[in-house]
């Protein structure tokens, strides 16, 4: 490592020391006012609404879509475009998060007695306990820093990831509160991979009708192999008259009934089958499915009703590629 790299990795890890121990020194100020906006946003009835200008208006936009995804419906609400008719959306019953490093934004205090005249609960962030904004909050939130990561003291950086961390504490703190479960944060992330973990069934993943390789008991192997090479499982379920799955018959199959070195291909299917074969129900989350072909080493699964007729079938790659 060369002196100026090493020079550059020092001031990196001052600048995240720094903030770090800004963050540090606001856990230790925080008090009952944490607790109690906690509480009025969970008693909210209305809309939570998040607003701050510039880097303070990004950190709002953040907290919004996270309180959103966990469990508090939220958005941000910008200050200038409020002045200008989009303070309708307020009413009594909502709670207003305003952020501001100084307490003295223009376009965010030119708001509040519009806020306080539809009776908003306001929540305020801001390092200035004697600002505009602290004294017509109902409560506030002391995101103070001591200085900014910025060499002059200017550009909004430790004082942002003030705010920001003050956000989780209460989007996190909100999620206790309701008992949000892991199964609830999967429905607002179905793309994710926790979503698809939590959500998607075998059902929905299983090829189905004429994509299912069957044939019925009395098919002699012949059958049996036309039917596993066109719908390219490398493997067939075998069926009685009512449709109802008996057993399966795989590749590995095949091999070995070729190694035994007699002419098996107008042996019936129900002689050369394995009875009773593994299934898994179509509302079995697909990543238990998974599972279960990993467990046991295969490499498909057919899919049955509750009468054991097959539905679908499902491979592993098929899961794999999801992502599960």
């Amino acid at each position: 490592m060369t002196s100026e790299v090493a020079k550059t990795v020092q001031q990196g890890k001052a600048i995240l020391l720094q903030e770090a121990d800004a963050l540090t020194k606001m856990s230790l100020r925080l008090d009952e006012n944490f607790s109690k906006a906690v509480d009025l946003m969970y008693s909210c009835t209305g809309k939570i609404i998040i607003s701050g200008m510039g880097k303070s208006g990004i950190i709002a936009q953040k907290i919004a879509a996270t309180l959103s995804s966990t469990g508090t419906m939220a958005f941000f609400l910008h200050p200038a475009d409020a002045a200008h008719g989009d303070l309708g959306v307020v009413s009594k019953n909502d709670t207003v998060l305003c952020l501001s490093k100084s307490g003295m934004t223009d376009e965010l205090n030119f708001i509040l007695p519009a806020l306080r005249e539809r009776h908003a609960t306001i929540i305020a962030f801001t390092g200035n306990q004697r600002s505009y904004l602290a004294m017509n909050a109902d409560v506030v939130l002391d995101t103070g820093v001591d200085q900014e990561a910025c060499p002059f003291d200017l550009a909004p950086t430790t004082s942002t990831t003030a705010m920001l961390a003050m956000g989780d504490a209460l989007a996190v703190c909100l999620m206790k509160k309701k008992n949000f479960t892991d199964q609830e944060f999967a429905l607002t992330h179905p793309k994710g991979t926790l979503g698809r973990q939590l959500t998607m069934k075998v059902g929905d993943v299983m090829a189905t009708g004429e994509h299912i390789p069957l044939v019925p008991q009395e098919a002699t192997v012949s059958d049996l192999i036309l039917e596993m090479t066109s719908k390219r499982y490398g493997v067939s379920g075998v069926v009685d008259r009512e449709g109802r799955l008996t057993g399966i018959f795989t590749d590995g199959d095949l091999r070995r009934l070729v190694q035994s070195g007699s002419n098996h291909l107008d042996r019936k299917a129900r002689e050369v089958m394995t009875a009773n074969p593994k299934t898994v129900s179509p509302d079995l989350l697909a990543k238990e499915c998974l599972e279960i072909l990993e467990t046991w080493r295969i490499t498909q699964l057919m899919v049955c009703d509750t009468e054991q007729c097959p539905v679908g079938i499902v491979h592993i790659h098929d899961l794999v590629s999801l992502g599960l």
